[in-house]
């Protein structure tokens, strides 16, 4: 038998995926079924079992892909710095994020992910483990706003961060339930709230 190469198996697998995101956007996690899946993707039980052994696989492999994304932009717009500042990289992360969201609808699996995770300890810790590290990559940001004295010198970066990091779940809140007419405004707000620094 010839030998399937590794860009092969890479495709199969996001094919999969992107069928079980459909099918998870459209019914939700518990609502839809491996046969749901397995017709959603047109592929046999075998095809699909091969990446994935079970629904709770592919719910945890999609939800490490919309974390792994946050995580990417945050880390991006960290090393951005200090030309960006804390507004333009909050900006940026929202129209990112809806971006992905009228592609893959980004918001509603990430609302579905953490109501997952209240029942899932192997999802709540990949959960916390990105909200940790995006939370790092925004710090450094505050910390260049800081030496600036963009921000009050008395907080931490670590809580500026965090209490930035917080707007985020907010913003895919909205997005996924109200639509991205409610968030038309919010990256202008944010860069008018947290404004790039001027060049010495």
């Amino acid at each position: 038998m010839p030998k399937v190469s590794q860009e092969y198996l890479d495709a199969r697998r996001a094919e999969i995926l992107t069928a079980a995101r459909r099918c998870f956007v459209r019914d939700g996690f518990h609502e839809t079924s491996m046969q749901d899946l397995l017709a959603e993707a047109g592929m046999s039980s075998g095809s699909v079992y091969r990446y994935f052994p079970s629904k709770q696989d592919m719910i945890i492999a999609i939800a490490e892909e919309n974390l792994a994304e946050v995580v990417h932009e945050a880390r991006r717009q960290a090393e951005r710095r200090p030309a960006a500042g804390a507004g333009a990289a909050i900006a940026d992360l929202f129209e990112v994020i809806r971006a992905k969201h009228a592609e893959n609808g980004f918001a509603a699996i990430a609302l579905l992910t953490w109501s997952e995770s209240l029942r899932n300890p192997t999802l709540a810790e990949r959960l916390r483990t990105a909200l940790t590290e995006a939370t790092a990559d925004l710090a450094t940001i505050v910390r260049e706003h800081q030496d600036s004295r963009r921000l009050p010198p008395d907080a931490t970066p670590d809580s500026l961060a965090q209490l930035i990091t917080s707007t985020v779940p907010g913003y895919i809140l909205q997005l996924a339930t109200l639509g991205p007419d409610a968030v038309d405004g919010l990256p202008d707000a944010a860069r008018a709230l947290w404004p790039t620094p001027e060049a010495p």
